[in-house]
């Protein structure tokens, strides 16, 4: 039987980058906790201490809203739906919404209370209007947490207020957020609004970026603990990009460290489309089949992030790496190899290529001459 080794097929594609002596896209930020992320591609742009714990405030939030969002979906819940306010939501502290004791709000307030006006009152009517107790809908926050992704976080209430055991980091508030994007585009444009009036009484959202240089969402947090800090994101020219501050010592200063992130991803980065979904990239071997190849399909459109300003000591490179050759039996679909960019022997980007097509497995005759044929070829014709 024939041993099957791992090809690496090298090719090159061609990227509208700028060579440069130095890498000049170097970015610092005051900011204790900073990530920039690719929404398409989840690409991380910026990272300065991304995976440190840190206090994540009323960023809380976001997370509070996903598990709201998620119960609609599911029809649990309705947004004409009125929930209670229990006296202890009512005494909650911070920020409020300023709901009534004993009143009945409807969801679709509560929701722009906790997103607009940053309740914490909001919120816990949330969560005891969903789970009976704030503690239950914090296990639901965490279990939704690890659905998507977020392996640094811990939640132990739905407002942010601060708590020994409540925590994230800044690359999962990051994921979080491309998470409630992607997942819930119908509910994503409550995180833009400015402003909501709620009880006679008007409040506006503290996220001052929002509709400036297409920043659409998502939500400020501060506590003494965690210090200032906003999450944001922003498209512009069709491409989405997601920032992460924390730490910051005001409102002013957050503010300005997440506009200055920004600006640097969508200044110094560019995002190339290698290829769309189902077109070939390569042909792949294929042992023991009616046919003697497959081709190498893109399973999505591949996309990838790049430096607009590539040093010259950074050397990038593209190529395909599987098994050869494959046996058959193959199935349409079927993962077969992988794409990766590699920079300075790390790779930046990686994913899978699949068949393109069904691939039978040939007879026993065939099968047969295909072990002479490689017989042949290795041990008589190469001598």
């Amino acid at each position: 039987m024939i041993n099957l080794k791992t090809y690496i097929r090298y090719f090159v594609i061609i990227f509208s980058t700028i060579l440069a002596d130095n890498t000049a896209y170097a970015f610092e930020t005051s900011a204790k906790q900073a990530y920039l992320m690719d929404f398409n591609t989840r690409t991380c742009l910026f990272d300065k201490n991304g995976e440190k714990r840190m206090v994540p405030s009323s960023m809380t939030k976001v997370m509070t809203a996903y598990v709201v969002f998620s119960n609609l979906k599911e029809n649990n819940i309705d947004i004409s739906d009125e929930f209670l306010v229990s006296e202890n939501a009512w005494r909650t502290g911070g920020t409020k919404m300023f709901v009534n004791l004993n009143s009945k709000v409807r969801v679709e307030d509560l929701l722009r209370g906790v997103i607009v006006q940053s309740g914490n009152d909001a919120s816990k009517v949330l969560a005891e209007g969903i789970h009976g107790e704030e503690s239950t809908f914090a296990e639901s926050m965490n279990e939704h947490a690890k659905q998507i992704g977020m392996h640094r976080s811990n939640f132990k209430n739905a407002s942010g207020l601060p708590h020994a055991e409540h925590y994230s980091t800044a690359k999962d508030i990051a994921v979080l957020a491309e998470a409630t994007i992607k997942d819930f585009p119908e509910y994503y444009n409550y995180f833009s609004e400015t402003e909501f009036k709620y009880n006679n009484i008007h409040q506006y959202n503290k996220n001052t970026l929002l509709g400036k240089k297409g920043v659409d969402g998502l939500k400020t947090g501060h506590t003494d603990a965690g210090g200032f800090g906003v999450v944001v994101s922003a498209k512009r020219d069709g491409r989405r990009l997601i920032a992460v501050v924390n730490g910051l010592n005001s409102e002013k200063e957050r503010i300005k460290e997440a506009d200055k992130l920004l600006s640097y991803g969508f200044s110094n980065f560019i995002n190339k489309k290698l290829f769309s979904a189902n077109e070939e990239v390569t042909v792949v071997d294929v042992w023991y089949g009616k046919q003697n190849d497959v081709a190498a399909v893109a399973a999505k459109d591949i996309e990838v992030v790049l430096p607009k300003i590539i040093g010259k000591k950074n050397k990038q490179t593209t190529k395909v790496v599987y098994n050869s050759p494959i046996k058959a039996p193959i199935k349409k679909g079927d993962i077969i190899a992988q794409l990766k960019i590699e920079e300075n022997n790390q790779v930046l980007f990686s994913t899978d290529l699949v068949a393109k097509e069904d691939v039978a497995q040939a007879n026993i005759l065939g099968r047969a001459t295909q072990n002479i044929r490689y017989y042949w070829d290795k041990y008589i014709k190469s001598k």
